[in-house]
């Protein structure tokens, strides 16, 4: 197997991956699939300096590195640390059903891959695939963004969504600074480290995570 057919197999897998995440209830199991394709798309741009016969420069290892350290190990132990503090551990009324969850998501990715076909692309990409699973991504975690309940699971679908604009940045990996990468990353960081604080402080007031009980405040 070629380098090209694993890179392809890989944004399957991201794919079925984003579907997964659709379908589960569980807030533990929706945290490791995402840290799972995190892992997939850290290790991408290795994958992709090795299929053109490179090795892998400074820059590649740096944002495999950071992807790897901030998006697979770390936000995912800050999360599931909420879940075991709060002691809520399922997605239980999501605004959307799960089943229903899933055939939009299907749908999401069919008119990805229908629209991006005539989007103007480097003609070194390393994969056909890249620029519809990378919208697709995006907009199954705008879907799981703006589906479920539980806070938690919202920080994961703004966290699936910056896995498709990591995805898109890779079209053009030999043509941004390091120093952006390394900002973008410490933007993740510093933006789910707020939101963590933010769950943490409605867990604690309310006894809960359903964001949608929010709705139900009234000023004094």
């Amino acid at each position: 197997m070629n380098t090209q057919m694993i890179v392809d197999s890989v944004l399957v897998l991201v794919i079925l991956l984003d579907l997964a995440m659709l379908a589960v209830s569980r807030l533990a199991t929706c945290i490791r699939l995402f840290a799972l394709q995190s892992l997939l798309l850290a290790l991408l741009p290795l994958a992709a300096t090795t299929g053109r016969g490179e090795i892998p420069g400074l820059h590649e290892i740096t944002v495999a590195a950071g992807a790897l350290g901030l998006k697979v190990i770390l936000l995912p132990r800050i999360l599931l640390r909420i879940i075991r503090t709060g002691e809520i551990h399922q997605e239980i009324e999501p605004f959307i059903g799960f089943t229903a969850s899933v055939l939009v998501g299907a749908g999401l990715v069919i008119g990805s891959f229908a629209v991006t076909r005539g989007l103007p692309l480097p003609v070194d990409r390393i994969s056909d695939f890249l620029p519809p699973v990378s919208a697709a991504t995006i907009l199954v975690g705008l879907l799981i963004l703006i589906s479920r309940v539980k806070a938690v699971t919202q920080v994961v679908g703004f966290l699936v969504m910056e896995n498709g604009i990591y995805l898109f940045g890779l079209l053009l990996l030999e043509q941004t600074p390091l120093l952006v990468e390394l900002g973008i990353l410490l933007d993740l960081f510093v933006g789910v480290f707020i939101m963590a604080i933010v769950v943490y402080h409605i867990r604690r007031e309310f006894d809960h995570m359903d964001t949608h009980l929010l709705d139900t405040l009234k000023e004094a």
